[in-house]
This record gives C-alpha cells, structure tokens and sequence, in this order.
C-alpha cells in the first residue's frame, strides 16, 4: 500500500485540514509577523472553525485535494488551487472541470450553520508589518499573468511529513490537470516551498526578499512567484 494516497477534501474535515496546514506555515516570517500574539493551539482551533466555509466558497473554481495516510486517515498534506473564471465547468456536457478535487455541495441548512460558525472566528492579525505585505501586492500584481491561468492558492504539509513526496505529489496533480488543460500556473510561494517549485519545473519569475528586522522579524522576509507553463515536463 502507498504511503498515502490523493482525494477529494469535504467540510467534515475542516479541524483535521487547520491541525496539518498552520503548523506547517507557523515558523515562515509572514505568520511569525501577523501572528506571533497568537499561539499555534488558539491559531489552529480558530483557523477549524473557518476550514468548512472555505471549502464551499466559490466551489465552482475552486478545488482541494489532500493527502491521506491510508491506514491511519490522517491528513498529511492538502493543496488549494483556482480555475480561472468559465473555466470551472466542461463546455462539452456542462460536468465541472477536475471533479474529484471539487468540494462537495451540502444541504442548505448545513451551509448556514457552517457561514454562522466562521464569522465567530477570532480574526486579528498584527499590521504593523503591512507596508511589506504592500510591496509584495504590488510585485504580485506586476507580473501576474495577462491570459488564464491555474493558481496554487495554499500548499500545507505538516512538519511532521514533509520531505516525503507528500507536497510533490499534491503539487503534480495540478500540473497534471494544467497539462490535460493547456493552461499554465501561477504561484506565489513562501520560503519554504521555493525549492520544490524550481525542482518540479516551475520558473521563476520574481522574486522579493525585504528586511523585517524593524518589526521583530530575522531580517529575511522572502516572497517568490513562479510559472509553470503547460506541457513544459519532459
């Protein structure tokens, strides 16, 4: 049996989903300036609360896969990525696009209750820092891409099992479904997850590492934006 398999994400998976992916940003120097007020239990305990409503916003460009450890259930590893508009939906039979990565729709009352739970979520990041974050939004909107594009939104592998293939298999199945689309993708990376990008193929296309040591940060606050353009792969 492999060590752990793809599938499609659902709303009952919002606590498991919050326990694997803040952990794995907690220590990169965006989260330790927005949240270092915070402690990783109350973070991820708010963050489960948001996970469901996530989910189901924009289902029809949006889709979740995560990676399951067959034997135990556990989530290792989860990845978000967006269509770009019209493109949610097959012009052939009107099925939509990539279907076992789209979130299950739920009965209307379920989608109620789980909006009214998310918006009592204790959402209060530290701005002090924001004129970097300004820097990069600028940066980001520069050299986005003029034609459709996928975007990697959110890429998590816990601590714990990262350096497994674990985020390499999530990030393949997207260039995958970029390939049977012809479109390219867009990612906006943290430090962390540059180096997978460039050994999978992903160009890079800019990059923007500030000091943040005026705000309690180590000094290197680093953003990257790569390309990987469909059909590139060997």
């Amino acid at each position: 049996m492999p060590p752990f398999i793809l599938s499609q994400c659902n709303v009952a998976d919002g606590a498991a989903l919050a326990a694997n992916s803040i952990p794995a940003f907690w220590a990169d120097p965006h989260w330790v300036l927005a949240w270092r007020h915070r402690t990783l239990e109350y973070h991820i305990s708010q963050i489960a609360l948001r996970f469901p409503r996530n989910m189901l916003n924009n289902r029809e460009s949006l889709r979740h896969q995560k990676a399951v450890d067959p034997e135990t259930g556990r989530i290792l590893g989860y990845a978000r990525w967006c269509l770009p508009p019209s493109y949610g939906i097959s012009p052939d039979d009107g099925t939509p696009t990539w279907p076992e990565a789209q979130v299950p729709a739920v009965e209307p009352e379920k989608e109620a209750e789980i909006r009214r739970t998310a918006e009592t979520v204790v959402w209060d990041p530290n701005n002090n820092a924001d004129e970097l974050l300004d820097r990069v939004n600028a940066l980001e909107k520069e050299v986005t891409p003029k034609t459709p594009y996928i975007s990697l939104e959110y890429l998590a592998v816990h601590p714990d099992n990262q350096r497994k293939g674990v985020g390499r298999a999530l990030v393949k199945s997207g260039m995958d479904q970029a390939d049977k689309m012809g479109l390219n993708i867009f990612v906006h990376a943290l430090r962390e997850g540059a180096e997978l990008y460039k050994r999978m193929g992903f160009r890079l296309i800019a990059e923007l590492v500030q000091d943040d040591s005026a705000y309690g940060g180590s000094g290197v606050y680093g953003t990257y934006f790569f390309i990987y353009e469909s059909g590139s792969r060997v």
